[in-house]
């Protein structure tokens, strides 16, 4: 069985609980009363079962203690995947959306959201989704405006010959009365009662 690791010696238990009270990192200040532990005297056994771990993790934390000081017992995150989109490719990108498209060059009126992937591909080897791209559109507060289609030859004069036109003004229609109901819930015939032959 290998020894102990042991604590560094510029630190004691009560220093080690006055940097645990001051933490704001919740992690770092249990990580640090369990060192505290073991400089009073506890093994890493009882350390791990008041951290609530297991010996091997508070063998770790020695560890990281001892090369990093109490700044190594801090959560460390890795931060993700790099961001596929850089500021120069997004600010491209702005500045595609901002000149809109050529039709004769570029086939389309506008851009649609597979076009601008594509164009991302290929220039600058991107590769997204289209609903990643939507959510990067829209948080750079572009939005989707489509003007209303309109042929090439539409004439505003020749359109008047066929608006519709009221020539006289709609008489008012005879008040309506409401039928009767019988008793039975069904309708009654008004005026005579009806002739049985």
């Amino acid at each position: 069985m290998s020894k102990a690791v042991a604590l560094r010696e510029d630190y004691d238990a009560t220093r080690v609980r006055s940097l645990a009270r001051g933490s704001r990192h919740a992690g770092q200040s249990r990580r640090l009363l369990a060192l505290a532990a073991i400089y009073d005297g506890a093994t890493r056994g009882e350390a791990a079962r008041l951290a609530g771990t297991d010996r091997q993790i508070v063998r770790d934390w020695v560890l990281r203690f001892n090369a990093q000081g109490p700044a190594g017992l801090i959560d460390r995150h890795g931060g993700g995947a790099p961001r596929r989109i850089t500021p120069s490719v997004m600010e491209a990108l702005a500045q595609r959306i901002e000149d809109g498209p050529i039709p004769a060059a570029h086939g389309v009126v506008r851009w649609r959201l597979r076009d601008l992937c594509a164009w991302l591909h290929e220039e600058h080897g991107v590769s997204l989704s289209v609903s990643w791209l939507s959510r990067i559109v829209r948080n750079e507060n572009f939005r989707l405006l489509t003007a209303r289609p309109r042929h090439y030859a539409q004439n505003p004069d020749a359109q008047d010959i066929f608006k519709k036109t009221s020539l006289m003004p709609l008489q008012q229609s005879a008040p309506v009365i409401p039928e009767k109901t019988s008793n039975c819930g069904g309708l009654t015939r008004r005026g005579s009662a009806r002739k049985q032959s």
